[in-house]
This record gives C-alpha cells, sequence and structure tokens, in this order.
C-alpha cells in the first residue's frame, strides 16, 4: 500500500478525529481503573508531597494509560471508523 494511499484511509474529519481521542482516553480510563483508584489513594491527602511518595503509582498509571493511548491504536480507530463509514 502506497503512502498517498494509507494516508487517505487514515485520514478523517477534525471533529471526528477528536471524538474518537476521547472514546480512546474514556476506554483506557476505564480499563485502568485500578491504577487509577491506587494512584487517587495514595494522593489523598498530600499536596506537593505526593510527586516522590505516589511516583511509583503514577508510573504504573502512566504504562497502562499509554496502552491505550498512543498513535497505532488511534490509527486503527480511525481505520475501523473509514471501513464503518463505506459501509453505511
Amino acid at each position: 500500500m502506497g503512502y498517498v494511499q494509507e494516508a487517505r484511509e487514515n485520514h478523517v474529519k477534525k471533529k471526528v478525529e477528536e471524538a474518537l481521542r476521547s472514546k480512546m482516553k474514556q476506554k483506557a480510563l476505564k480499563e485502568c481503573h485500578e491504577y487509577t483508584s491506587k494512584y487517587a489513594e495514595c494522593s489523598l491527602g498530600r499536596t506537593i508531597s505526593v510527586v516522590w511518595q505516589c511516583r511509583k503509582q503514577a508510573n504504573e498509571l502512566n504504562q497502562c494509560l499509554h496502552q491505550y493511548t498512543n498513535d497505532s491504536v488511534l490509527d486503527e480507530m480511525k481505520r475501523q471508523y473509514m471501513l464503518q463509514q463505506e459501509g453505511k
């Protein structure tokens, strides 16, 4: 597949891309709920010290979120959206 054809297939309108990004982030938060809860529990009642006291939880949360919020995931969502639109 050529670069131009691939670019056309992955091209979606700005509003659609924003909606897909939002959907991707919601899914990531849902999938990483366990890590979100651990981080929130650690940070409860802390201010500045949260940076060093909750570093482990923050790293775990970021690693989990990155699995669901990266360019390859977004590209796949765009591809699925385009296939869905072609099917209509």
